[in-house]
Formats: C-alpha cells, sequence, structure tokens
C-alpha cells in the first residue's frame, strides 16, 4: 500500500463544548492527539491543523465545517480526516490510527 500524507483538522473552540464538561480543551486534544500520532506512527509525516468554529480561517471547506459543527451541535472538538469525521467530543485514538492506517501509516 502506498503511504499518503493526511491532514488532519481538529475543528474545536476557546470554551469546552456544553456537553463536555471535564474534558480538555480543544487547544490540549489538539496537543494530545499530536503527540500521540507522532509516538504511533514516528517518522511519518501528517498535518495537523486546528480550525475555531467561532474564527475559522478564510477557507471555504473550512468556514462550512465550521458552520456544521456549529448549527448540528455536534461535540467538538471534532477530529476529521480526508472529509471523514473520526472523532467527536472526546476523541478515541483508536478509531484515528485505524484511519490513519487506511492511508499506509505503520505502526512503530
Amino acid at each position: 500500500m502506498e503511504f499518503t500524507e493526511v491532514e488532519i483538522v481538529l475543528y474545536g473552540a476557546e470554551q469546552v463544548c456544553p456537553s463536555c464538561v471535564n474534558s480538555p480543551s480543544s487547544k490540549e486534544t489538539f496537543e494530545w492527539l499530536e503527540a500521540a500520532i507522532s509516538r504511533k506512527f514516528p517518522g511519518q509525516p501528517f498535518k495537523m491543523t486546528y480550525v475555531d468554529i467561532h474564527q475559522p480561517p478564510e477557507d471555504e471547506n473550512l468556514v462550512k465545517f465550521a458552520q456544521r459543527v456549529i448549527e448540528e451541535d455536534m461535540f467538538y472538538p471534532v477530529v476529521v480526516i480526508k472529509d471523514k469525521i473520526v472523532g467527536e467530543g472526546n476523541p478515541r485514538l483508536k478509531t484515528i490510527f485505524a484511519e490513519l492506517e487506511k492511508y499506509g501509516y505503520k505502526a512503530q
């Protein structure tokens, strides 16, 4: 299987979502996820992007999805890989790792 560098987009907000009390913040989740993926797949590049749902960057796709998170009352942070939601609220590493392996990432 060929390796494809993947972009992992985490949509979140400064405030923890109302249903996610006692969960880490979106930024903390972003940092934790980045570290966990680096440990699981060392030497295999990936890109991580953080999008604040209330202040998304000037990218039409990111803006649309950020609006969707708000309109659909999704539990954030929402983790997206190649347009597929792989985590919501308190993302599970197992699910995210399995999705990355579909793109040729090999666990070490």
